[in-house]
């Protein structure tokens, strides 16, 4: 099957399944993993697109700023469904104007949250997400159980 590991969420037996074949680009050093697979019977969770707003809905106007937040909405998110990164199977992310300039602060705070255990994710650049001033948004596919 080529490079893969397997990661386990604490205290229960999930075990996703990270696939890296070898007849491919490894992708890990970019922060995302080619496939993950689930368990069978896995209950799964879907987190809407986290922002870069602040509890009060504050938005910075620097990028960086925004996915960092972001990714911290997800924890929360996550949190709240008693769910750890590990637990994230995929991700997508939306990036206002992107450009190979914004790859090093996304890679930065993927590894931040997920360690070695790098869910699958798509990357789609857009013209301009919910509100104008935001910059940055994430979804996430969790396994729960």
């Amino acid at each position: 099957m080529g490079i893969s590991t397997a990661t386990t969420a604490a205290g229960k037996d999930i075990k996703l399944t990270i696939v890296n074949p070898q007849t491919l680009y490894d992708p890990s050093p970019n922060g995302y993993s080619t496939a993950v697979i689930t368990p069978t019977n896995a209950r799964v969770a879907y987190i809407s697109g986290q922002g870069g707003q602040d509890r009060k809905g504050a938005l910075s106007p620097d990028f960086a700023a925004q996915v960092e937040q972001a990714y911290a909405n997800l924890r929360s998110a996550l949190d709240a469904l008693g769910a750890r990164p590990d637990q994230v199977a995929k991700l997508t992310v939306f990036v206002v104007d992107h450009d190979i300039s914004k790859l090093e602060v996304l890679t930065r705070n993927v590894k931040k949250v997920f360690g070695e255990a790098l869910p699958a994710q798509t990357l789609i650049p857009v013209p301009k997400l919910a509100i104008d001033p935001m910059l940055f948004e994430v979804e996430a596919v969790v396994v729960l159980e």
